[in-house]
């Protein structure tokens, strides 16, 4: 089954709505029948073989026959680890094998969609869930999704997760059935912003717009360091970009991104966000002179993990400013 999907939101709903906490992982349906256990992606991708303590671990806690929707996360001592999970994702089994040691991984469920020869994925998800913890016992390494129909309590959440790798609050209707792949819940997440120079840019197939802009922040060493990409914006706004970028694309000068010091973003975003060889896609270089405001949610390392939000171009923002330290890092 295609997991139900969210959209949205910048303050949590109000109303006859159940809250969860939003979990950094990886989403993933687990399937069981008898003894054999399915871990699947969101895009229905096998995760078995990076997970494998999972596999073992969950024949010992999850009803004989059942498909439940939920999160992998890997908690590490202050709170959740995403960059440990993606270390997990790797070709190599003994790599594998030796981190399902060190950073052993919990899968938290906070749907059920089948249970015994019964679908479920139709009742109201309130039933769902009342089947969810009847049926299923938090022992490692399951764990059940917190859940509240208090606001305030959703909103205390909210602001205290914020430190502990949570990626905010999703909201629920309780009358509503399991819709695959619809965006039928609401994501209620942080957003932060920045002031980012513009170091690049790509250009759609017909090279007639900007599709996304590489960004950079400068750092102590006043080394323009990329940081991640801001798109998602339209034909239009595209266009326009291009108009105001053009004049200083392809600088005569050196680019500090085409110097080999280490801080060429030599991968770029793929169509979903996401970074892989696969995405690869010609960029021009420009003069890093403008500055744009992005939103953003989380940093890994030194980067935005995910694809930002572009605000506005600001004009009244020298570009030698735009430094680390405006990131709200959380500790």
């Amino acid at each position: 089954m295609k997991p139900m999907l969210a959209r949205f939101q910048a303050a949590p709903p109000v109303g006859d709505y159940l809250y969860e906490p939003k979990y950094d992982g990886l989403r993933c349906v687990v399937s069981r029948d008898g003894s054999k256990i399915s871990l699947d992606s969101r895009n229905e991708r096998p995760l078995n073989r990076f997970f494998p303590e999972l596999v073992h671990g969950l024949l010992n806690v999850l009803p004989r026959r059942c498909v439940v929707d939920g999160e992998i996360v890997i908690e590490g001592p202050e709170g959740f680890d995403f960059a440990a999970l993606l270390q997990r994702v790797h070709p190599a089994v003994a790599r594998v094998t030796k981190l399902a040691t060190e950073t052993p991984a919990t899968f938290v469920a906070f749907d059920l969609l089948e249970l015994g020869s019964r679908r479920v994925a139709a009742l109201p998800f309130r039933e769902r869930r009342h089947l969810l913890e009847e049926n299923l016992i938090s022992s490692r390494p399951l764990s059940i999704s917190p859940i509240t129909a208090d606001l305030a309590q959703a909103q205390r959440w909210f602001a205290q997760f914020d430190k502990t790798g949570f990626d905010g609050i999703l909201a629920k209707d309780p009358s509503l059935p399991y819709l695959e792949n619809k965006r039928a819940m609401i994501k209620v997440k942080h957003q932060r912003t920045a002031d980012c120079v513009i170091g690049g840019y790509q250009v759609g197939v017909h090279g007639q717009g900007a599709i996304s802009l590489l960004l950079g922040l400068y750092d102590e060493a006043r080394v323009l360091r990329f940081v991640g990409v801001a798109a998602g914006f339209s034909a239009a706004e595209g266009k326009r970009l291009v108009e105001v970028l053009g004049p200083l694309a392809n600088p005569s000068g050196a680019h500090p991104w085409l110097s080999g010091d280490g801080a060429v973003p030599v991968v770029l975003p793929g169509p979903r966000g996401d970074w892989s060889p696969e995405a690869k896609s010609k960029w021009i270089p420009v003069e890093p002179r403008r500055v744009a405001e992005v939103a953003y949610d989380v940093l890994q390392g030194a980067r935005f993990r995910h694809t930002t939000h572009l605000l506005r171009l600001r004009d009244d923002r020298d570009a030698e400013s735009c430094n680390f330290s405006q990131l709200h890092e959380i500790v």
